[in-house]
């Protein structure tokens, strides 16, 4: 039995498809069918049903896939910790992040941490989505806002503070709104991956919430951004995408009779997993870069008092 087969074994019960499995191993369809073919007559059974639609495991593929994740992740950790008492950190690491905070804040963090470690192999998946760190076979993932999956254990890297903010135009046409009640007449910009819902406040120990009319639902922070400056409505947002945005005048911060719920960014991963010294090792690194409080909101103490 080849460990390159119990690998693509794993890769493709996690994934459901042979072509994301040969993605995240980079390699073509034709090695990961083969390594599975050789593994099942290594075994001696059929681990996976193939139809042309999608891929299921067998009772036998279910009963060898807990194992057989088990042994590639006790070989992971017996590399890592070699690497560590040779004083490096080295080998793959996978994971998930925002489009936007990847592309702003997460991806100039990293470079500096893999040019020290250059035998960590990193895969670095940017998607809004909230993927599931353990069926999608990620180490960690890193989020804003709080976590919700009960299987995930957080390490608190950065807060992040949300604001109110809508163009300076829009302000002149609509009014600005004074209270969290004002808001509900004003046109909003809502994150579909959190739900229109999603504007929340803190008055005293309770949490109040806003419907404010839709004028747009969008999954991309970038896209928010840049319909708020369009003068499309009002959007609660993380300073580390409108800081900038605010400096430049493009955007103008609002301030009403509550503040927005504190949030986090997040670096969660799978509970029960044992935690590698190179993911530990990245915690430390991105809570040092991003600092407390972190940059973006230091960058945003310069700025003019919030209208309000």
């Amino acid at each position: 039995m080849k460990l390159d087969g119990i690998a693509a074994f794993v890769a493709v019960a996690e994934a459901r498809s042979i072509s994301e499995a040969a993605r995240r191993l980079s390699l073509s369809k034709s090695v990961v069918s083969e390594r599975l073919a050789e593994l099942e007559r290594s075994v001696g059974a059929s681990l996976l049903h193939r139809t042309t639609r999608k891929l299921s495991l067998t009772e036998d593929g279910a009963a060898f896939l807990e194992r057989a994740a088990r042994i590639l992740r006790e070989i992971e950790d017996a590399t890592a910790d070699l690497a560590q008492r040779r004083g490096t950190l080295a080998g793959p690491l996978r994971l998930s992040a925002p489009v936007t905070f990847g592309r702003m804040h997460l991806g100039p963090a990293l470079y500096p941490f893999l040019e020290r470690h250059s035998q960590i192999e990193l895969t670095l998946d940017l998607d809004d989505r909230r993927v599931d760190a353990a069926a999608d076979g990620y180490d960690a993932v890193i989020r804003h806002g709080p976590i919700v999956d009960s299987r995930l254990m957080a390490w608190r890297l950065a807060p992040s503070r949300r604001v109110l903010v809508a163009s300076a135009d829009y302000l002149a046409r609509h009014g600005t709104p004074e209270t969290v009640a004002d808001l509900e007449r004003h046109r909003g910009i809502f994150y579909t991956n959190r739900g229109v819902a999603d504007w929340r406040f803190r008055r005293e120990a309770d949490t109040v919430m806003v419907r404010a009319r839709v004028g747009l639902r969008v999954n991309n922070g970038d896209v928010m951004r840049d319909a708020a400056i369009a003068g499309l409505g009002i959007a609660l947002m993380p300073m580390f995408i409108v800081g900038e945005a605010i400096a430049a005048g493009q955007l103008v911060p609002i301030e009403v009779d509550a503040p927005s719920e504190d949030e986090f960014v997040f670096m969660a991963h799978p509970e029960g997993r044992r935690t590698s010294a190179k993911l530990r090792a990245l915690a430390d690194h991105l809570r040092a870069t991003f600092g407390a409080p972190p940059y973006w909101e230091r960058a945003a103490s310069s700025l003019s008092d919030p209208i309000g």
